[in-house]
């Protein structure tokens, strides 16, 4: 993992301590260098992933392209179809899966 990829992991981990009950969380990093993150969320009948959210984040700041992504999460297979077809959508950014995550 290059400089830029530990800066995205460690905000993936940041994001831990201030959600409740996050189980996840995620990095995102856009064409620009500009950086997201998001935790997992679980409210009522709303459920997110960590991935989710951070691109959520992107999405919502205008970002049309991700070049990087990191998901921190304790199931390596938390990465979903729908949520790697969303990278695709947004220039199919390379996606690091890591052990991790939880409160």
């Amino acid at each position: 993992m290059d400089a830029e990829d530990e800066k995205l992991l460690t905000l993936a981990r940041s994001v831990l301590p201030r959600a409740r009950g996050a189980q996840e969380g995620a990095a995102v990093r856009d064409d620009m260098g500009r950086t997201y993150a998001g935790a997992s969320v679980e409210v009522a009948d709303l459920r997110l992933s960590a991935l989710e959210v951070a691109v959520a984040m992107a999405v919502s700041s205008g970002v049309r392209r991700l070049e990087r992504a990191v998901l921190l999460t304790e199931d390596l297979r938390a990465a979903t179809a729908q949520e790697t077809g969303v990278l695709e959508a947004l220039g199919s950014p390379s996606l690091t899966v890591l052990a991790g995550g939880g409160p």
